[in-house]
């Protein structure tokens, strides 16, 4: 009964949420200028684009670096050049269609039919997982724990206080996640009926370099698509808050939780037609290009393997 209705809760916060951001996006949405919009997203250089896209291109090959790392971490055999190729197809997937779809069966697909063992599969997922979020614990725990991020106007100083407080305790538990990978490293933990192991130290500060600039990177992106508007730490800030939020909706690319996060964080600082035209364009490069490149990218993944499972049946 306690389980059922720790879920009920969970389901309800996660929908008030949900009705939360449709409704602050709908208010926005009959406010914008939307030929200004067009006027804004019209405007930007070739020099800002071709910028923007080489800091995607970047974010990528640190996707690209978390899954050579956890081939490091595993011992699987897997060429680097495939593990790149499915790093890139899982994550642009994963991002647009969620976790279960690319840091999932994607990932549990494209593995196992390149010779992986499941087993070693699930322990590439969760290298993967604790490289993201540890970098980001990292960069929201010193953000919030240095109050370098302007809340929205009407917050209380308590609220303040209790931010610090919740960034302090991120970076502690970062900390701690280090210790128990250099006083443990390589324990096993069985979960759901998979043996995990901790990583080496070096290891895991490999997870969080990677991931840290990967973060940094992202927010870069946002940050020259909107040039000369907003501190990037606070664009940093605001970038991370959108992550967490679209985490805990589980919403495929973050949809209304980034829009959501920059509308409450920075409506007041940047003018409406220019906001929105640089989420927009953030989404262009960093989710639906990324994707139109992965589709054709897969499928001809799978006709390679197709044909090579076929030549071996003759």
């Amino acid at each position: 009964m306690k389980r059922e209705l720790r879920v009920r809760i969970g389901q309800i916060v996660v929908a008030t949420l949900f009705i939360v951001v449709v409704v602050l996006m709908v208010r926005y949405a009959r406010s914008v200028d939307w030929p200004a919009v067009g006027k804004a997203l019209a405007g930007y250089r070739p020099k800002t684009i071709i910028a923007a896209l080489a800091l995607v291109t970047l974010s990528y090959l640190i996707y690209c670096a978390y899954e050579l790392s956890a081939r490091a971490h595993t011992g699987h055999g897997v060429p680097t050049r495939r593990v790149m190729l499915m790093a890139f197809i899982g994550y642009a997937f994963s991002l647009n269609l969620g976790a279960w779809v690319g840091g999932g069966g994607l990932r549990l697909r494209m593995y196992t039919r390149s010779g992986v063992r499941p087993g070693v599969v699930a322990h590439i997922a969760a290298f993967a997982v604790a490289a993201n979020w540890s970098g980001y614990l990292v960069l929201a725990g010193a953000i919030l724990a240095a109050r370098a991020v302007r809340l929205p106007p009407g917050w209380s100083g308590a609220a303040a206080s209790g931010l610090q407080a919740l960034g302090v305790a991120m970076l502690l538990f970062v900390v701690s996640y280090l210790c128990a990978c250099a006083r443990w490293p390589h324990r096993s933990w069985r979960v759901r009926g998979q043996d995990l192991r901790l990583p080496s130290l070096p290891m895991a500060a490999l997870q969080l370099g990677l991931s840290t600039l990967n973060w940094i990177t992202m927010a870069g992106v946002v940050f020259v698509l909107m040039p000369g508007q907003v501190d990037y730490l606070e664009l940093l800030g605001v970038l991370l808050t959108s992550a967490i939020l679209a985490s805990v909706m589980h919403i495929p690319a973050g949809l209304g939780a980034l829009e959501g996060a920059f509308l409450v964080m920075l409506g007041g600082q940047v003018a409406k037609p220019q906001l929105l035209a640089t989420l927009l364009a953030y989404r262009a490069v960093y989710y639906l290009l990324p994707m139109l490149l992965a589709v054709p990218v897969y499928l001809a993944f799978e006709a390679k393997k197709r044909g090579a499972g076929q030549g071996q049946g003759k």
